[in-house]
């Protein structure tokens, strides 16, 4: 009698469980894994027109891509892209959220200037880059010939252009970035800190072996939404660059886009968004498994 009430609640407690996972799992899969089966499926297919049939063609899209010397350009402006935006996003966060977390005089109105670029829609805050960035006319042209120098075509040359998409990245995604450190902080119980300065630590000697490895789960969440964000954000390139000049701008979501919607181009498309999420993947299981052994509870 008692087994089959423990089997009978078990089964009420499987029963329940799959309820709650149910909603998640239909939208998952209508959004999700659907649309990453069809991709897939996409990929292996040529392209097909009003009159040919698109045919099977198996790795042959894949050959094609890799042989294709736009995708090895657009793949090394966006890794450029992502070494450069992550580390200087989450270390700008970081100093931001230690400062917005000091007992300072107006403490709140630094918490609201620091989020105020994040609040800010990306085509927002590029048509108000754009402004900066225009030669003789931007506020940067305006300040660099008060030292004598050119007008500059920030947007309009290959040597510039990936580094000015990158500056309003980073201003955009550190103060977002920032809520997470702060929330952190704030739960680090102050009696640690304590301790350390009686122990006669320094405030960076603190900061390095109390603060950070206590931030690190904080930290790893970061990086791997920085890491999407990295393949994820386009929006300005559509107002800035649109991927030029001469692709010296152009990044591996925004080649999707073009080939699926600009050229039609939809196993280009495809293979593309396979390489893409495959890449991502492994990218955020390396941050979960390796660092999550480095977090401070390890």
């Amino acid at each position: 009698m008692t087994d089959d009430f423990a089997r009978h609640a078990q089964r009420r407690h499987v029963m329940y469980a799959w309820m709650l996972l149910s909603p998640a799992l239909v939208l998952l899969t209508l959004f999700a894994f659907i649309p990453a089966v069809n991709t897939l499926w996409a990929s292996l297919f040529s392209r097909g027109t009003a009159r040919r049939e698109p045919v099977f063609v198996g790795l042959d899209n894949y050959a094609t891509m890799l042989a294709d010397p736009t995708f090895w350009q657009v793949a090394q402006n966006n890794l450029l892209y992502a070494a450069v935006t992550i580390p200087l996003s989450i270390v700008l966060a970081l100093a931001m959220a230690l400062w917005a977390n000091a007992k300072i005089t107006g403490r709140a109105w630094v918490r609201v200037a620091y989020f105020t670029p994040a609040m800010l829609p990306m085509i927002a805050a590029a048509n108000l880059w754009l402004f900066f960035y225009t030669p003789g006319l931007g506020v940067l042209d305006r300040i660099t010939a008060l030292f004598g120098i050119s007008s500059t075509n920030w947007l309009g040359q290959p040597e510039t252009a990936l580094w000015a998409v990158m500056a309003v990245t980073i201003w955009k995604e550190a103060g977002f970035f920032m809520i997470f450190y702060l929330a952190a902080l704030q739960t680090i119980p102050p009696d640690l800190q304590e301790a350390a300065r009686i122990e006669g630590a320094s405030r960076w000697q603190t900061l390095r072996r109390v603060v950070l490895p206590l931030l690190m789960p904080t930290t790893i969440f970061v990086a791997v939404n920085a890491l999407i964000n990295a393949v994820k954000l386009i929006d300005h390139l559509f107002v800035l660059t649109k991927g030029g000049p001469n692709n010296a701008s152009k990044l591996l979501l925004y080649w999707v886009w073009e080939n699926a919607f600009a050229y039609l181009d939809r196993p280009s498309a495809a293979v593309l968004t396979v390489i893409l999420l495959t890449l991502l993947g492994v990218l955020a299981a390396l941050q979960f498994f390796v660092l999550e052994r480095r977090t401070h509870y390890r």
